[in-house]
């Protein structure tokens, strides 16, 4: 990496839009994340979030605009850039036909790591994790929390300056979702940058530096944290931008309590059925 490269923002986008037919996901995306950030992008299902990361990630080729993450274009040099970043995909499951162990080793290589380095990553992780005992089963038939675990940890064994997290605590179970919030802050400590996706607001409250807020494939605004307390500024922003449609009140239900809190799955679920991003 260049000089220039170390010095740009982590992530950065101007006008980026994507189109699906006559519905816009992303419109004109203005984006600066600079680098050491733990950054929360929050907003309901169908919001834009995970077309947002599947632009960034080289996953999608955006109809307008530019973007650049960790210095690479991701529309240039999208093979480049996956391998750069992390990906941890809202609902992934790693292939069936693998053992835990054997995907990793596959997700180490193609991202240039040495046999030793992919070694190490995974004994520290199956530690962290607590999923050693699991690391000889085939991924098909890991329970979905366990899955999650195995997700988690592919998506830092080589260690990326920029990774990107969509839902990152689903299925787990609330101490493990500690731990794992836990580890976000320490990452993002020793320099890197995370890009966290979600509709739990407590998610991005406690754990982000900062939160930018999307709906309809808009950034309506990027606040601090500590600024979601209470449910008035959330209110005012999806009743504003929905004011002339009358769908405020939809909209605000794609936004969910922490994750961990009694009910809150079983609630998300819902409305992941309505809705998908």
């Amino acid at each position: 990496m260049t000089d220039g490269e170390r010095s740009a923002p982590a992530i950065e986008t101007r006008g980026l839009t994507k189109r699906y037919g006559d519905v816009t996901a992303l419109s004109a995306l203005d984006l600066t994340v600079p680098r050491g950030e733990l950054y929360g992008f929050l907003g309901p299902n169908g919001a834009g979030k995970s077309t947002t990361i599947n632009v960034l990630t080289g996953q999608l080729e955006p109809d307008e605009g530019s973007a650049r993450v960790a210095g690479i274009d991701p529309v240039a040099n999208p093979v480049q850039a996956r391998a750069a970043v992390g990906i941890l995909p809202e609902n992934g499951r790693p292939p069936s036909f693998l053992t835990v162990r054997e995907y990793f080793e596959f997700a180490g290589a193609t991202r240039g790591l040495s046999d030793e380095r992919v070694a190490e990553a995974v004994d520290a992780w199956a530690d962290r994790l607590e999923f050693r005992h699991k690391l000889d089963t085939l991924c098909t038939d890991l329970s979905q929390g366990e899955r999650q675990k195995v997700l988690v940890t592919q998506a830092f064994i080589h260690e990326p300056e920029v990774v990107f997290i969509d839902e990152p605590l689903t299925n787990l179970d609330p101490i493990m979702q500690e731990r794992v919030k836990r580890f976000f802050r320490t990452y993002r400590e020793a320099g890197n940058t995370l890009f966290l996706s979600t509709h739990f607001i407590g998610t991005a409250e406690e754990v982000c530096t900062r939160v930018g807020i999307i709906n309809r494939g808009r950034l309506l605004a990027e606040i601090r944290p500590s600024e979601l307390d209470g449910d008035s500024l959330l209110d005012r922003f999806f009743e504003t931008v929905d004011a002339d449609s009358g769908e405020g009140a939809a909209v605000e239900s794609g936004l969910a309590a922490d994750p961990a809190a009694p009910g809150a799955d079983s609630a998300a679920g819902e409305v992941e059925a309505a809705s998908e991003d």
